[in-house]
């Protein structure tokens, strides 16, 4: 375990270091460790200076909204960045373009294209994180995914350098992009077409109310927690294999909807990947198919 101490360490900035920073509240599980040093870059060149100058041998990890990642009860080694709201800016760039910020929330980016009357962008209104996230893992629902709307992404190399990627450079598969791993994305250009604001409007609205009507959304989650093997649908093999409603502590798997692992009140990190071992387990041994994690696990076990 790395000793770090922001003064000593790592290089100055305009941003802001916190160290033994607490991560909690801001996760979607509420739970979790702390992260030995959290940054919050100023803007752009402040994030590109820091890579430029960091320490290379210390570990990196960047954090959006929380909504897609467990972290383990013994935190976060290293550096984690979360980017601040001026990495979340949403500027139109014509009559079917929007660019937005990679810690823009994926619902915020549905609104401004909405609002502009940019149509095939509604699926985002239903994915719980941010642009930086939905680049990470191709994030989609109802039918699309980033690799339907992208056509260009910024990103942070690790030595400071800003990088343009295509989305035929992106690797797009499902729910997974082959990146490098050093890359921190900065911003995203994505592209829907014409159509009328109020019937945009009104699908997103639909979107919504199946989403509220068949996720426990209003519970500590961390959305989909599997992702769906070829030719299957990762819910209902849960539930054949007799898991809904499964506990491990405080952690339980949603009555609602079975690829949803939810905290009851105080269940430690530990007990929520504990519980989705059991149903990998439980699945394995019911169907013969490997469940395999759509959450990101990161950090070190208590």
């Amino acid at each position: 375990m790395m000793a770090l101490t922001a003064q000593d360490t790592l290089p100055p900035t305009r941003g802001a270091y916190a160290e033994h920073a607490p991560l909690k509240d801001v996760l979607w599980f509420r739970a979790g460790g702390a992260a030995d040093i959290l940054f919050r870059p100023a803007d752009l060149d402040d994030l590109k200076s820091f890579m430029a100058s960091r320490p290379k041998d210390v570990p990196l990890t960047v954090l959006g909204v929380g909504s897609n990642i467990l972290v383990r009860d013994g935190g976060i080694e290293g550096i984690t960045i979360r980017l601040p709201s001026a990495f979340g800016q949403i500027e139109s760039l014509g009559p079917t373009r929007l660019r937005a910020g990679a810690a823009a929330l994926d619902s915020a980016v549905a609104r401004a294209a909405q609002m502009a009357g940019i149509g095939g962008l509604e699926f985002l209104r239903g994915i719980p994180g941010t642009i930086g996230g939905a680049l990470k893992m191709n994030a989609g629902c109802y039918g699309r995914e980033m690799k339907d709307i992208l056509v260009e992404a910024r990103a942070i190399d690790g030595n400071g350098k800003l990088v343009t990627l295509t989305a035929a450079d992106m690797g797009f598969t499902y729910r997974h992009s082959a990146v490098p791993e050093g890359l921190i994305f900065v911003d995203a250009v994505v592209e829907g077409a014409p159509d009328d604001p109020a019937a945009i409007k009104a699908r997103m609205e639909k979107l919504v109310a199946e989403r509220e009507a068949a996720q426990p959304i209003r519970a500590k989650t961390g959305g989909s927690t599997f992702t769906n093997p070829p030719g299957h649908k990762a819910w209902q093999l849960i539930d054949q294999a007799g898991c809904r409603g499964l506990t491990r502590g405080e952690a339980q798997v949603s009555e609602k909807h079975c690829n949803f692992l939810i905290n009851l009140g105080n269940a430690s990190a530990a007990d929520i990947e504990a519980l989705g071992e059991d149903v990998r387990a439980r699945v394995k041994a019911h169907s013969g198919i490997q469940l395999e994690w759509e959450i990101k696990r990161v950090g070190r076990e208590a």
